[in-house]
């Protein structure tokens, strides 16, 4: 009675650990780490990669799954132990902490993939109510007083790192490289943020389902996605330029994949992204892509022109973190300064 009863508990524990890892008995699992905004984009990936990966592998049931958050947050998930096998962010320095830290992936991980292992990118856009009623179409007009600005944390968003970066840019261009009159500039900017919410889609969501902000900046990308689900006649989408290039670089992570015997399948996923039918799949989802082809055929898919790679306006990106967004760098700075 007691084995029998051992037994059941056993076969319950089983049980239980199948469903909590819903581990397949013949097949491979695929853990994606994501930044905020990307989930549609992998829903449609994935499924056609599968059957993609069918195709050549009849025997191997693949399943993937996906992990989303602010990139910062995904990255400090894996260095605390997160076995994701690779990991697709929207800026450099989320991955290349994953080498510096967490000693995961080699220093050469840019080299793997073309364009730096970016398959597409994109810039930032203001998305605004119809009609523009505050009349917002570059940098300086996010200075006015009384407006409310919904963007990302910095601290903890890519996405938002991106919209502080170009703004700071296009003011320093402007005031012909004086820090002053640009800290004077990024302190306006900063006063007029109504909400700074953690990611990207959080960001969406309070600009959009709360009805808060006068002007949502966020990728182009999401900005296209909340017209395309919520009526185009209700928003309009400026790009403003000057304008930052957003990459959105890829790898996989080197000592998960060998623990989770994972390398080819990574591997293969992150070669798919750069095929044809992958690339118009990403162009149709509002992202800009590099292949020429690709971008004639879809024109929200090419390249635009003034766009600016953050490294070389300011340095890498160590040195970006280290004067803008380390406690208390300049973002500190300002934000105490504007708040007084």
């Amino acid at each position: 009675m007691i084995i029998m009863h051992t037994i059941f508990k056993i076969i319950k524990v089983t049980a239980l650990l199948y469903c909590v890892f819903c581990v397949p008995i013949h097949g491979t699992i695929l853990l994606n780490s994501s930044y905020d905004v990307s989930r549609e984009l992998f829903l449609k990936i994935n499924s056609d990669f599968i059957e993609y990966w069918k195709d050549l592998h009849p025997e191997d049931k693949l399943i993937i799954r996906q992990s989303h958050a602010g990139s910062t947050r995904q990255a400090m998930a894996i260095l605390q132990g997160l076995r994701a096998d690779v990991v697709t962010y929207n800026q450099v320095i989320d991955v290349q902490i994953l080498c510096d830290r967490g000693h995961l992936i080699p220093k050469n991980w840019q080299d793997r993939f073309p364009n730096h292992s970016s398959p597409f990118f994109s810039t930032m856009a203001f998305l605004v109510r119809r009609g523009n009623p505050k009349g917002i179409y570059n940098w300086h007009d996010l200075t006015n007083e009384g407006l409310k600005i919904i963007f990302p944390n910095p601290k903890t968003s890519g996405n938002g790192r991106y919209t502080y970066l170009a703004a700071w840019h296009c003011f320093l261009k402007n005031s012909d490289g004086d820090i002053e009159q640009t800290r004077i500039w990024m302190q306006k900017f900063l006063k007029n943020v109504e909400v700074f919410d953690t990611g990207g889609r959080a960001a969406t969501s309070t600009f959009v389902d709360r009805n808060q902000g006068d002007v949502l900046i966020n990728f182009e990308s999401e900005a296209k996605l909340v017209r395309s689900q919520y009526g185009c006649n209700n928003y309009e989408i400026v790009i403003p330029t000057p304008n930052v290039l957003v990459e959105f670089p890829v790898t996989w992570i080197d000592k998960n994949v060998i623990r989770n015997g994972t390398k080819d399948v990574a591997r293969a996923y992150l070669d798919y992204l750069y095929i044809p039918s992958a690339q118009k799949i990403i162009t149709k989802f509002g992202y800009r892509v590099n292949t020429t082809d690709i971008a004639q055929i879809c024109p929200n898919g090419s390249s635009g022109g003034q766009l600016f790679r953050v490294e070389d306006q300011f340095g890498n990106w160590n040195a970006v973190m280290n004067t803008h967004f380390k406690r208390g760098g300049e973002l500190d700075q300002l934000l105490s300064i504007g708040h007084r």
